[in-house]
């Protein structure tokens, strides 16, 4: 018996059937409106809640970040000047390199964080809940490898400086 997993049902069923890659956009639609959601109930972007969450546990240089959130250099300038007006961020001299800078959370920015993380965290596992304990894991072993395999790609570790 073939792996009904490996292939679209048949035609009976196909109305059903979503493919991968419009269940891939489509829960990226749904994760996205989460994340919009929670960011707006702390007056940030989409793009300012992706530099914060990269910021929780990293302090990359300017470039780093350029490169973590697909951003040019006068983008990430932009978007840190505005999140340091904020008192969210801070630019600290590199002691390894004086032509660089790294960007750390404040404490303010640390608050914020923690406080969007948590609702987006509750939020998320509610979808994630719709699922059985053991496809939730199976998933998040998929998602975890993929994104790695992705991140490589682009030149990036997504474990480098954790």
């Amino acid at each position: 018996m073939a792996d009904a997993s490996a292939s679209p049902p048949g035609p009976a069923a196909t109305a059903r059937y979503i493919t991968q890659v419009d269940g891939l956009a489509q829960l990226a639609f749904v994760i996205h409106g989460i994340l919009e959601r929670r960011a707006a109930d702390h007056d940030l972007s989409i793009t300012q809640a992706r530099l914060l969450g990269v910021l929780r546990d990293r302090r990359p240089t300017m470039n780093e970040l350029g490169k973590l959130l697909g951003l040019d250099k006068s983008s990430i300038s932009g978007l840190v000047d505005r999140a340091e007006r904020r008192g969210l961020v801070t630019r600290i001299p590199s002691a390894e390199d004086r032509r660089a800078v790294l960007v750390s959370l404040t404490d303010h920015g640390r608050s914020l964080v923690s406080r969007t993380a948590t609702g987006f965290g509750a939020d998320v596992s509610a979808v994630l809940d719709l699922l059985p304990a053991a496809d939730r894991d199976t998933l998040s072993g998929i998602v975890s490898r993929l994104l790695v395999a992705y991140a490589a790609t682009q030149g990036v570790d997504l474990f480098e400086g954790l």
